[in-house]
């Protein structure tokens, strides 16, 4: 349990045998009125492939969600919970580099932690960008790779597409063939599509 702005936030720290040290990887949850927690398989997913890669991964419940204190705020208090968890990283883990990595609201929430906590990396899957306001927020500096499907229901491939080509620097984008929200019978794709740009970056020094 971190102290939070809201109250306790229960979240999950998993290190590899051999971690890579100073690097965390937080990886923020989708909708938590929808029912996403730290516990969805997309999350976990980018949990493992950043732990592939000898990083440090840390999973953490929004306000309202699970054993975390508070109630939802519409994706401001859950930045402010993203925050907390970075701060207390650093304090308590001794992490330096910070990778956001986040999984559709949660991908609205990882962006903004990376400009609030200057991330190393970011990752955005599945950013919903015709239900949040995406285009006011600050364009990161560091690395970025989104990844989106391209027969998501929720979040419309082309709209993303649409989105990236407004941002500079422009992100890196890989979009899926054949998957849909949740990745599923792709969630092994994802994790060593995921994995293997992680892996590039850390070797490039991020």
């Amino acid at each position: 349990m971190i102290s939070g702005p809201a109250g306790p936030i229960e979240a999950l720290v998993e290190r590899p045998q051999v971690a890579v040290a100073g690097t965390v990887a937080v990886c923020c949850h989708p909708h938590p009125l929808y029912g996403g927690t730290m516990q969805n398989k997309v999350v976990h997913t980018l949990a493992r492939a950043a732990q592939d890669q000898g990083v440090t991964s840390l999973r953490f419940n929004f306000r309202g969600v699970g054993g975390s204190g508070g109630s939802h705020d519409k994706g401001e208090g859950e930045s402010d919970d993203a925050a907390a968890v970075a701060d207390w990283c650093q304090r308590e883990l001794g992490t330096g580099y910070l990778w956001a990595l986040g999984f559709s609201f949660g991908s609205y929430v990882a962006l903004r932690l990376a400009a609030a906590r200057d991330a190393r990396l970011l990752v955005s899957v599945a950013p919903p960008v015709q239900r949040f306001d995406f285009a006011r927020l600050e364009v990161p500096r560091c690395p970025w790779l989104v990844v989106q499907g391209d027969a998501d229901l929720l979040v419309n491939h082309e709209a993303v597409l649409g989105w990236t080509r407004t941002l500079d620097p422009a992100p890196e984008v890989e979009i899926v063939a054949g998957a849909e929200h949740f990745f599923h019978g792709r969630l092994t794709a994802l994790r060593s599509l995921v994995g293997e740009w992680l892996g590039r970056q850390l070797k490039a020094g991020r």
